[in-house]
């Protein structure tokens, strides 16, 4: 029963990222993972940028307009990145690769690769770090 599960869950992400990049015409990488509570933005799509081996957990929206400001604008997320559940990243953000943001950040500025932000707003609270597939933190 697991493994249908797992095959099941598989499946879906696997449609729901053709739909992401065919639909909408996002820039998301085949080996990057969207889990089902995120929210992308569909409004400006085309700026949306996620890079290999990247996760995207629960309840992460990523934005690439500003309604108030009536700007469209790309936001990145680079390879072997984990954003945590609830984060917010802003438009015309870029975040570089191996990096971590914790559960419920706001990320209001760029962030460097290597890096762990967190917090409202985001800030570095450890650098020189290193991950592999998916964010996970390596040793």
């Amino acid at each position: 029963m697991k493994r249908i599960r797992e095959i099941a869950r598989l499946i879906i992400i696997y449609t729901k990222h053709m739909f992401f990049t065919l639909v909408y015409g996002m820039d998301i990488s085949k080996s990057a993972r969207i889990s089902f509570g995120t929210k992308l933005d569909k409004t400006y799509a085309k700026g949306i940028h996620i890079d290999d081996e990247s996760y995207l957990a629960s309840g992460v929206v990523m934005l690439s307009h500003d309604f108030s400001r009536n700007i469209h604008t790309d936001t990145y997320i680079g390879k072997k990145c984990f954003i945590g559940v609830n984060v917010i990243i802003l438009p015309g953000i870029k975040i570089g690769n191996e990096v971590i943001v914790g559960s419920g950040s706001i990320v209001t500025k760029d962030v460097p690769s290597n890096s762990i932000v967190a917090g409202n707003p985001a800030k570095i609270i450890k650098t020189d770090i290193h991950t592999k597939r998916f964010g996970q933190l390596l040793n």
